[in-house]
């Protein structure tokens, strides 16, 4: 009994782990709007300002809309830059806008927080 509890809070573990991993990835296209690699949805901000390098989402916004991170090492490609966060962390950032998950979209394919408060916007290539 004790090693089948084992087992399986081992794997609950990796799975969480592989979530918060595959989380920090670049994005790409699916169903006309760009998610993470774990299918998640990715969203603009309208106060973030194209091209500026800065992210206006810090502190208790980027609690509700954590920031799509970057890699040390990810490379620019394409329409998809990186700047660099208040806090130091690497942002993916999509013509120039940096790109945010919404903490309320619970599986792939959620789009919660779409138009919320006329400032969060799916991002449509």
């Amino acid at each position: 009994m004790k090693t089948r509890l084992i087992s399986t809070l081992a794997v609950s573990l990796l799975a969480v782990v592989s979530t918060f991993a595959q989380a920090d990835m670049a994005v790409k296209g699916a169903g006309g709007m760009l998610v993470n690699t774990s299918g998640m949805t990715v969203y603009t901000f309208d106060k973030d300002v194209a091209g500026s390098g800065k992210s206006m989402c810090n502190g208790p916004c980027a609690t509700l809309w954590p920031a799509v991170t970057a890699a040390a090492d990810a490379k620019p490609a394409d329409e998809m830059t990186i700047l660099t966060r208040d806090d130091g962390a690497k942002q993916w950032a999509y013509k120039g806008k940096p790109v945010y998950l919404y903490s309320a979209d619970a599986k792939s394919g959620d789009k919660m927080g779409d138009n919320f408060k006329d400032v969060w916007h799916v991002v449509k290539p």
